[in-house]
C-alpha cells in the first residue's frame, strides 16, 4: 500500500497508529489524516525524537500494516 492509499484508508489505519504510538491523541490523528509528513512531525513532537528516528518508525510501521488491512486478509483467504 502506498501513502496515497493510506490517506484514503486513514479511518481504518489510525487505530493501528494509536496502538503503535499511544501518545498520539485522537486530535493528532485527525490532523494527520494519513499524511506521512504530518505523522512524522506529530511523532517527533509527542516523543521528542529526531526526524530520522520518526521516519524509521513510520517506515517500519507501514511495512507491518501492509499485510494487516481487512482487504488484504479477505483477498488472502479467497486466494
Amino acid at each position: 500500500m502506498n501513502w496515497e492509499q493510506a490517506e484514503g484508508k486513514w479511518q481504518q489505519l489510525k487505530g493501528l497508529a494509536q496502538v503503535k504510538w499511544a501518545k498520539l491523541t485522537d486530535n493528532d490523528l485527525q490532523f494527520v489524516a494519513g499524511k506521512r509528513d504530518l505523522l512524522i512531525g506529530k511523532i517527533q513532537e509527542r516523543y521528542g525524537i529526531a526526524k530520522e528516528e520518526a521516519e524509521k518508525q513510520v517506515n517500519e510501521w507501514k511495512i507491518g500494516f501492509d499485510g494487516q488491512t481487512p482487504e488484504y486478509r479477505s483477498a488472502r483467504k479467497a486466494g
